[in-house]
């Protein structure tokens, strides 16, 4: 007779502050190209939101037209999703949040999507300072109409068929920075812990978040004489800082290293650390950071890490001034006011 051996006991999966695994932040397969950089992406988004222990209930995901836009499927699917029209994302964003400012808003877009049908769109949710992450997942080519070159392409690159670029490229991120976004990174997809540590900043940041993440195309752009391959990217990814975030809960704890390291606050009491790597850096000079990107796409260089940070810009809702209370949660009797109060507010008016 033969004595079943018994079998170990699988741990139970790490657990966050709310109580949740990894695997709660976890969407639909995905059914991108395999190695497509946006799937680096969708994983780095949800190890951040795990790590900062973010109610996937309260997350808003929006889209437009594009592979980028199929990526909200792939991450929390306890939230909230909208895929809107092409280029039009920022508009249907902007409308939610201002409807109920307890969301945690997620824009996933791409190049083309945002830098050319969406510009204006870009342009006005930026400007407006929105609370939402904004994702531009670029690989400078419109992936789901067989590779054409898109408004971010650099100039001089070469799609498969051979054809040139020679058009100079348009920048998302010097653009938000001139429109006064005050927070503007880019990351490479193929640099988890950059991106990630980028991504936990930006859930605790209260306004826009314009994050330009390179991302290669493996189908249409990942040749020899492509500037968005994922070996031309790495061999010119210039990184500015090592970067980690410290939530406001966690402040206490942790030591921030001095002397050779910058660090921000957020109204919020969190931290982010921001120590350089190459040279000295200052990611609150807007100017200095509009340079210093201009300089490395002169080189041919993809400059990464926090470009720009300002944490005291005040997002749209608190620039009204709306009530704590979302408007999506208000009753009718605060909504409409009576004739007599309408006509008070008329008089005051005239």
């Amino acid at each position: 007779m033969t004595t079943a051996t018994p079998s170990a006991p699988v741990p139970a999966a790490p657990t966050n502050k709310l109580g949740f695994t990894k695997q709660d932040y976890v969407g639909s397969k995905s059914t991108l190209c395999a190695g497509c950089g946006h799937d680096a992406i969708t994983a780095q988004i949800i190890n951040a939101a795990f790590e900062s222990s973010i109610e996937g209930y309260r997350v808003t995901k929006y889209s437009g037209i594009g592979c980028s836009s199929k990526t909200p499927a792939y991450f929390m699917n306890q939230g909230w999703g909208f895929n809107s029209v092409h280029g039009r994302m920022p508009s249907i964003a902007t409308g939610a949040s201002l409807a109920n400012r307890n969301l945690i808003n997620i824009g996933v877009s791409g190049d083309g999507d945002s830098m050319s049908i969406g510009m204006g769109q870009f342009v006005h949710a930026v400007r407006r300072n929105i609370p939402m992450i904004y994702i531009i997942e670029d690989n400078g080519v419109y992936g789901l109409t067989k590779g054409q070159f898109s408004a971010t392409a650099d100039q001089g690159s070469h799609l498969k068929s051979g054809a040139v670029n020679d058009l100079p490229p348009i920048d998302p991120c010097t653009l938000a920075i001139e429109l006064g976004c005050g927070f503007v990174a880019r990351c490479f997809s193929g640099n988890p812990k950059q991106l990630n540590a980028v991504l936990k900043a930006a859930f605790a940041y209260e306004g826009t978040v314009v994050l330009d993440i390179i991302s290669p195309c493996v189908t249409f752009n990942n040749h020899d004489a492509s500037t968005r391959s994922y070996k031309h990217v790495k061999d010119h990814d210039f990184p500015l800082h090592d970067l980690g975030f410290i939530q406001y809960s966690e402040v206490e704890d942790v030591e921030i290293p001095a002397g050779e390291t910058e660090v921000v606050t957020f109204p919020d009491g969190s931290k982010v650390a921001i120590k350089a790597i190459h040279e000295s850096y200052d990611p609150t000079d807007r100017f200095g950071a509009m340079k210093a990107i201009h300089e490395s796409m002169a080189k041919g260089e993809f400059l990464t890490g926090l470009l720009y940070i300002n944490p005291t810009q005040p997002p749209l809702p608190q620039v009204l001034n709306l009530v704590d209370e979302p408007l999506a949660t208000l009753g009718e009797d605060l909504l409409k006011p009576s004739p007599a109060e309408l006509d008070k507010i008329m008089q005051s008016l005239m």
